[in-house]
């Protein structure tokens, strides 16, 4: 009997690629199972509506959604909620799935029934100087901690995975996406799979392509907005989720504050340069190791920088503003940079 899979593609004046995301799924290796494609398209202002409706019309598997809202996690739940499925994928449009995508993420699920929530490693593929330098960034340890789906480290238990296919279960069991989310409602859909008791594995063997934006600035757009979301998933979990997110919240605090200090306190100068110059060091090592051309290490290292303050900037005025203040994001915030 054939199971029922749903890959739901969220996206918003993708023309360059979604054509490429919807062909490198049909494909792939489908077999056992009845493949449906569900565009869920913000009321794109480009092409990318008109190249889904051709698709469609070439192939009955490929169908388009509007998604009136505008937002990820709506996008997500309409298209999951659209028709039944046996197992359900997430997919960015910049992403190139491989033709054992499919196939792979139902060998884990099959080998394990305790895992509801199966992934694979990302390869992030440049378009120019800028973007291949972003890319090392975002592919090494010290840019991303622990995100083996980025660094693909190794095969095992995670706390999240980009991409996941989910059993029909999980939904029945912990919900849908969290609709108030515009980042991380994947990463706070992940840890209401683990709380409900599902297992998520990553497998190296699950593999897809990541088309990354070259730009710093909507690096440090999206880093912001990654950091200052995880405040309010954290506000409504009442915990924090990873303590791995804590870490560049400091970081900011110390490149303020150092100086602050060691004007009140000279003492305490020289250990403070000491700590700066440590991570200048690890960053210029790690871009190093990171860097497939020599010249690309000074913007690896600008690479992480963004990452980390971004992240951290982000994270400290969700504490503010969520904490502190107890308010809810305004409109603003939840503007997609992607």
């Amino acid at each position: 009997m054939e199971r029922k899979v749903s890959i739901v593609i969220p996206c918003r004046n993708e023309q360059q690629y979604i054509a490429a995301c919807i062909g490198s799924i049909l494909a792939a290796d489908t077999a056992g199972c009845k493949v449906s494609i569900l565009v869920c398209d913000g009321m794109s202002e480009d092409d990318t509506r008109a190249i889904v409706t051709a698709l469609a019309r070439e192939n009955p598997s490929v169908h388009l959604i509007d998604n009136l809202e505008r937002t990820t996690p709506q996008a997500l739940n309409l298209g999951l909620k659209s028709l039944p499925f046996d197992v359900g994928i997430i997919l960015g449009a910049h992403a190139e799935i491989d033709p054992l995508f499919i196939r792979g993420n139902m060998d884990v699920l099959d080998r394990d029934p305790t895992v509801g929530c199966a992934g694979g490693i990302i390869e992030n593929v440049s378009e120019g100087p800028v973007s291949r330098r972003i890319c090392a960034a975002m592919g090494h340890p010290f840019g991303v901690g622990g995100a083996h789906f980025r660094t693909g480290m190794r095969d095992g238990y995670v706390d999240t995975v980009a991409f996941g296919a989910y059993r029909r279960e999980v939904f029945e069991r912990v919900g849908w996406f969290d609709e108030d989310l515009v980042r991380n409602q994947d990463d706070e859909f992940n840890f209401r799979v683990t709380q409900g008791g599902f297992k998520i594995f990553l497998s190296r063997a699950i593999r897809s392509k990541y088309y990354v934006r070259a730009s710093y600035i909507r690096l440090f757009q999206q880093y912001q907005q990654y950091g200052y979301w995880k405040v309010y998933v954290n506000r409504k979990h009442r915990t924090v989720t990873t303590f791995r997110q804590l870490v560049p919240a400091f970081l900011v605090l110390f490149l303020f504050g150092a100086p602050i200090v060691a004007a009140l306190l000279p003492m305490l100068g020289i250990p403070l340069l000491a700590l700066l110059l440590l991570y200048v060091a690890l960053a210029t090592v790690s871009a190093m190791k990171a860097s497939t051309m020599r010249g690309d290490v000074p913007g690896i290292i600008k690479a992480f920088l963004t990452m980390h303050i971004a992240y951290g900037w982000g994270y400290l005025k969700g504490i503010v503003l969520f904490v502190l203040l107890r308010r809810k994001p305004g409109e603003h915030s939840k503007k997609l940079t992607r």
